[in-house]
């Protein structure tokens, strides 16, 4: 059951799971959610369909009737979850990773993902102790259920004018082809734009520097204004500025309070994950939002945005939440937010790269991996070295260690998943960054027989 993590099922199918692991959640998701109808969507991997089939089958033996949404987005699957009043779902989806892999991200009522620690540790453990799977007396039914041209308007509820923008999009070949024409249209130029579950031409995984080259060449051969580029099944997006340089994700945080705040006055509490730049917050708190930071991942965010109310929120990987959008993430409906700003700031004789200056004013080392196999033992040795040499300024202890200094801070975490501690640090000068960042490595290396991966 190597498959099962905090946020959802995934791994490679037929070794981390199979067709009768599909089965089985199928099965036991009614139960364990109350309900007699689950909401299924998947995308186009290769192995998509099998899982399909028998996670569908397990829903209708246990007694839930199906709503099969066919192939979709995952955010297209939470909408129709809140929007329907679904109190279950699920996508079939590998997200951003290569193409053996594939899993389910379940969600429950209002949208509200459904991780190992409030349903899908259960649901290993009944597989693990081997509870019985009996047919229901009366099977559920499937009915075929067709929500896209909702969606879409939904989406187009937010779209500006981008006529005088030169956009490029890299849809990576995953589930954003479903939409992104109907929504941007004709005029933009599109890469990689027709849906294959083999991702011919790169990973969809965005956060790796050699699957945005292709998008990075283009803008800079058009002369576009921004590049846009969607993971695989286009929950995650992520920006090149006019010059073809990537922008940090976390920093899209700040430039979406350019929409919020200056173009519909809406403050509140915005929401970033732990490993955040600190420049998000230096940028928007003066704009009159109060920030919240909390940890990585869906299964936390979306739900620490309900509980706070917040009109947006952000994460390091590339999701942004929206409490327009039932507190969920969308890589469509950011985007759509975000080409507003930057056809703003063309209007207003800037570019995207000056309004991203403007924000980040740290060097940043990005996330950096050691395997070892202490890691909390580990975590605790950086912290404690580091605060008996300075005063911290804010010290978070939830999704490891956040620690900050008047002119630097770093984040350490675990891997939910392998024998990683995750690094990450930042700092007001580049001889700074390089320095701490080297200390780290020699303690880790020195003490814990750490290795770089």
């Amino acid at each position: 059951m190597g498959a099962f993590h905090a946020y959802d099922i995934r791994g490679i199918y037929n070794v981390d799971f199979d067709k009768n692991t599909a089965y089985k959640v199928g099965y036991f998701i009614p139960g364990l959610l109350d309900t007699d109808k689950v909401l299924v969507g998947r995308d186009c991997r290769v192995s998509s369909d099998e899982i399909h089939d028998w996670l569908i089958k397990g829903i209708t033996e246990a007694g839930a009737d199906v709503y099969d949404i066919g192939q979709s987005t995952t955010p297209m699957v939470y909408f129709g979850t809140a929007n329907y009043g679904f109190k279950a779902s699920v996508q079939i989806t590998a997200s951003h990773n290569p193409k053996e892999y594939n899993g389910m991200k379940v969600s429950r009522e209002n949208a509200l993902p459904v991780g190992l620690e409030n349903g899908l540790g259960l649901i290993k453990e009944w597989i693990d102790k081997g509870r019985e799977t009996p047919v229901a007396a009366k099977k559920g039914v499937v009915h075929k259920m067709d929500i896209h041209n909702d969606y879409l308007k939904f989406l187009l509820k937010f779209k500006g004018d981008y006529s005088g923008l030169n956009i490029a999009f890299d849809l990576s070949n995953g589930m954003s082809c479903l939409y992104a024409k109907e929504i941007f249209g004709d005029s933009p130029y599109y890469i990689f734009d027709n849906m294959d579950g083999t991702f011919p031409n790169h990973e969809p995984n965005p956060l790796i520097h050699k699957n945005v080259e292709a998008l990075e060449a283009t803008v800079k051969r058009l002369g576009a204004d921004v590049g846009v580029i969607y993971d695989g099944d286009a929950d995650r997006v992520m920006f090149v500025d006019e010059t073809g340089h990537f922008i940090s994700p976390d920093l899209i945080i700040a430039v979406l309070g350019n929409y919020f705040i200056r173009e519909r006055g809406e403050k509140g509490i915005v929401l970033q994950d732990i490993r955040s730049s600190k420049a998000v917050g230096e940028y928007l708190s003066p704009m009159g939002v109060e920030m919240h930071t909390w940890k990585v991942g869906r299964a936390y965010a979306a739900v620490k945005l309900r509980e706070l109310n917040g009109v947006w929120g952000g994460e390091l990987a590339g999701h942004y939440y929206f409490r327009d959008f039932f507190y969920s993430d969308s890589g469509l409906l950011a985007s759509i937010l975000v080409l507003r700003v930057v056809a703003w700031l063309k209007k207003s004789g800037k570019t995207f790269s000056q309004l991203i200056k403007s924000i980040s004013k740290y060097q940043n080392s990005g996330e950096i991996n050691f395997r070892l196999d202490k890691k909390k033992e580990a975590m605790d040795a950086v912290k404690a070295y580091f605060t008996s040499c300075e005063t911290p300024t804010a010290v978070m202890d939830f999704d490891g260690y956040r620690v900050e200094f008047p002119d630097w801070w770093f984040n350490i975490r675990p891997s939910n998943t392998e024998p990683y501690l995750r690094f990450i640090c930042e700092a007001k000068s580049g001889e700074l960054l390089d320095d701490k960042v080297s200390t780290v490595k020699k303690l880790l290396s020195d003490d814990f027989g750490a290795v770089l991966s």
